[in-house]
């Protein structure tokens, strides 16, 4: 544990899952209670998947709820590797696709477009209730990665862009990439980060200067919890 952050420690990937899931709608209710919307930031890739089964199933006022990602591949919505095809297949199902989901994604002629496009979406949902992050074993979370040309962009956390373009290549994945920044990701009243393994782990404990370090150290008021499973 340190002044910034304490990590969660789970037995296995269903024990985090269902932690997490809970989080998530003990916070959405919170958000409605004072309000009569609340927004949730989610995650893409494989961790989560557990996470949105289990909360697609509880009995959320989900007409209430909108649903947008933290960060979008720049392919087609019904690509294999569209994170908004996550959330359709495994969150917004059954009584959850009552939610309003606000993609990252348009038909745009670029990804610097499309970002420009999202910014004033993602405005409207700010501060958001909830955000749930992954974390690469390179400490990037959303698509802010270490050595991206719009790295420092992205990690500011008094920038004033909510959506930003992340180029592809080296070091990045080899796909144009949509990416909420520090600065978006820090307007919200809860931010979780589930991780898996112990490399994660060690990424977060003895490194410094990863992406997910700037996040902790720019929450600010905001409580970040670290839910980890072997």
């Amino acid at each position: 544990m340190t002044d910034r952050y304490m990590i969660e420690a789970y037995a296995d990937v269903s024990e985090a899952s269902r932690a997490a899931a809970e989080a998530i709608a003990d916070w959405l209710v919170a958000g409605l209670a004072e309000d009569d919307k609340a927004s949730f930031i989610a995650t893409g890739g494989t961790s989560p998947g557990e996470v949105y089964d289990l909360l697609s199933t509880l009995p959320l006022p989900w007409e209430h709820i909108s649903v947008t990602l933290s960060d979008e591949r720049w392919v087609a919505p019904d690509s294999p590797d569209s994170n908004a095809r996550l959330l359709r297949e495994r969150l917004l199902v059954g009584a959850a696709a009552q939610a309003a989901f606000v993609p990252l994604w348009s038909d745009a002629p670029t990804a610097e477009d499309a970002a420009e496009i999202a910014e004033a979406a993602i405005a409207e949902l700010l501060p958001a209730d909830v955000v749930l992050l992954g974390m690469g074993e390179d400490g990037h979370i959303a698509s802010l990665f270490p050595g991206s040309p719009v790295l420092e962009e992205g990690l500011d956390p008094l920038g004033g862009s909510l959506v930003i373009a992340a180029p592809k290549g080296e070091p990045a994945p080899p796909q144009d990439r949509l990416s909420l920044t520090l600065y978006a990701l820090r307007q919200s009243y809860l931010i979780l980060v589930l991780i898996r393994g112990e490399a994660k782990r060690r990424v977060i404990e003895e490194q410094e200067g990863r992406p997910i370090h700037a996040l902790l150290d720019a929450a600010g008021e905001t409580p970040v919890r670290i839910i980890w499973s072997p």
